[in-house]
């Protein structure tokens, strides 16, 4: 008999601490309900002076940034729509962020998840998932790297990887490639970025949930899921966005090229 491992309880929302207080954070793909938009919440309740957030949903976008103006301020808010595979569109971003006084953590989390079989992946699948989800974070690390090394910036980066970067899962071919390709680029971006001060970092969770996840993942496979976590539990969105808010402050100041597991599900 499988043993069931009980469902711990979720623990109390942790309040602000100023942790990234006075800086210009840019966060990709952050409209929704997900590990983007926790991100967003977390440094502004961290004191950010500004967080400059996008995403392709352009309607999705506008509600969010009408949400947190009126809860932070307008002048602490600014979204732009931005697909991650246009470097024009990531340049423009970018923009935005030096509007405010420049760009001092850039956190990239787009990325494109999908189920195919190896068998029968389309050329266009893998090409799709993967310009997505490794070469759109290549492309924001390398602007944002520019940017901070052009300013002076002593800025850090924190890349969204995933657990699947280290393990095998059925179907999941090119999201795990796009994935370990992320925690690769990061240890390598890390070693080209020291000499200028600049820290880059990454997150790997597992099952993070969230009202989308929940709409288009089954009950039973959410519950399996689950099972394979130490908490018998999904992780909250706020709770990945706490360690990604960590990487990014002062506390962190000596870590860079790290992976870091929000999961008991390790390499």
């Amino acid at each position: 008999m499988t043993a069931t491992r009980p469902e711990q309880p979720m623990p109390g929302y942790v309040p602000g601490h100023d942790l990234l207080a006075g800086k210009v954070v840019v966060v990709t793909a952050a409209a929704g309900a997900g590990i983007g938009a926790a991100v967003v919440r977390r440094a502004l309740e961290e004191g950010a002076k500004a967080v400059v957030f996008s995403d392709t949903h352009e309607r999705r976008l506008a509600e969010a940034e009408k949400t947190l103006a009126e809860e932070f301020g307008g002048d602490r808010v600014r979204s732009l729509v931005c697909d991650v595979t246009d470097e024009a569109q990531v340049a423009a971003l970018l923009d935005a962020a030096d509007g405010l006084g420049g760009v001092d953590v850039m956190v990239n989390n787009a990325g494109l998840g999908g189920t195919a079989n190896i068998l029968e992946m389309a050329d266009e699948e893998w090409a799709k998932v993967l310009d997505i989800t490794l070469t759109g974070t290549f492309r924001c690390v390398r602007a944002a790297g520019r940017r901070m090394t052009e300013s002076g910036t002593r800025g850090v980066i924190v890349n969204n990887a995933s657990v699947i970067g280290w393990r095998a899962q059925e179907g999941q071919a090119h999201y795990a490639a796009a994935k370990a390709g992320v925690m690769a680029l990061t240890r390598c971006a890390a070693l080209d970025l020291a000499p200028h001060g600049i820290r880059v970092n990454a997150v790997a969770p597992s099952l993070a949930m969230h009202p989308f996840l929940e709409k288009v993942t089954s009950a039973e496979l959410l519950a399996e899921l689950k099972q394979r976590e130490a908490f018998g539990r999904a992780a909250a969105p706020w709770e990945v966005a706490n360690t990604m808010v960590f990487l990014a402050s002062g506390y962190a100041s000596y870590l860079t090229g790290e992976v870091i597991s929000v999961s008991s599900q390790h390499a």
